[in-house]
């Protein structure tokens, strides 16, 4: 990080609340902006060039992450795991005894949903990123 910001960011840790909720009010009137979606977005549209559209850009693809999976569902989700990647036995078997471990990466919405349905479904914990 550079100096400033660095003094930015010192400044504000000093705030009291009242101070931060009027600092929010004068960004917002400054920047043309509302906090009422994510405090994220109040930051990052000044920054990413004012338009509060580029911060609430939906994303588009996904990344299906194995977290864990019960003891006794260890054989199903290595089932399912198998199905959804196309990967032989030992490698799947691999993938989820190395758990977190992302299974797919950069795949649609609905695809996404739908393999994360499918391992919760045999007993994995899994997470969408």
């Amino acid at each position: 990080m550079s100096s400033k910001t660095d003094e930015i960011l010192e400044s504000l840790k000093s705030l009291s609340l009242l101070e931060a909720s009027e600092l929010v009010k004068q960004i917002e009137e400054a920047f043309g902006v509302s906090a009422a979606a994510t405090a994220g977005a109040v930051i990052a549209a000044p920054a990413a060039g004012g338009g509060a559209g580029e911060a609430a850009e939906e994303q588009t693809e996904f990344d299906v992450v194995l977290e864990s999976f019960e003891a006794s569902a260890k054989i199903k989700v290595l089932k399912a795991v198998r199905e959804a990647t196309g990967l032989g036995l030992g490698d799947a078997k691999a993938m989820v005894e190395a758990a977190p471990k992302t299974i797919k990466e950069g795949i649609a919405k609905e695809e996404a949903e739908s393999l994360k349905k499918a391992i919760e479904d045999a007993g994995g914990k899994v997470t969408l990123k």
